[in-house]
């Protein structure tokens, strides 16, 4: 499985921003794909993760009502729709895929991450 993120950049407090996360070398529907974020000095965390037929989503508190996962099984992409965006959500975001796993552990493949920065 290879994922590649992109959509990242610098923007101001409170606008919005996508990110996409392009998946390939096996059967996109059958995974359970997740976005985590990094931010400086800090661990990696669980963002968002949504189930190989979209049935179930899952979310970290922080961005809760603000980021939206979602999946286009025909374009085997999955993207974080990010909106109100905070200075504290400024981390390289990476996606992850994964089987038989819960939403926001036990993930197998890794994308290389996309850097957000957000100023206030």
């Amino acid at each position: 499985v290879q994922l590649q993120a992109f959509g990242g950049g610098l923007v101001q407090a409170g606008v919005s921003l996508r990110l996409s996360c392009a998946f390939s070398g096996r059967t996109f529907s059958s995974y359970t794909l997740g976005w985590f974020r990094q931010a400086p000095g800090k661990e990696r965390e669980f963002v968002a993760g949504i189930s190989w037929d979209a049935g179930s989503t899952g979310y970290t508190d922080s961005v809760k009502g603000r980021f939206t996962i979602s999946r286009d099984n025909a374009k085997n992409t999955v993207y974080l729709q990010m909106d109100s965006l905070k200075s504290e959500d400024t981390a390289v975001y990476y996606c992850a895929a994964g089987r038989y796993i819960t939403l926001s552990a036990g993930y197998n493949y890794w994308g290389q991450g996309t850097l957000v920065t957000v100023s206030s």
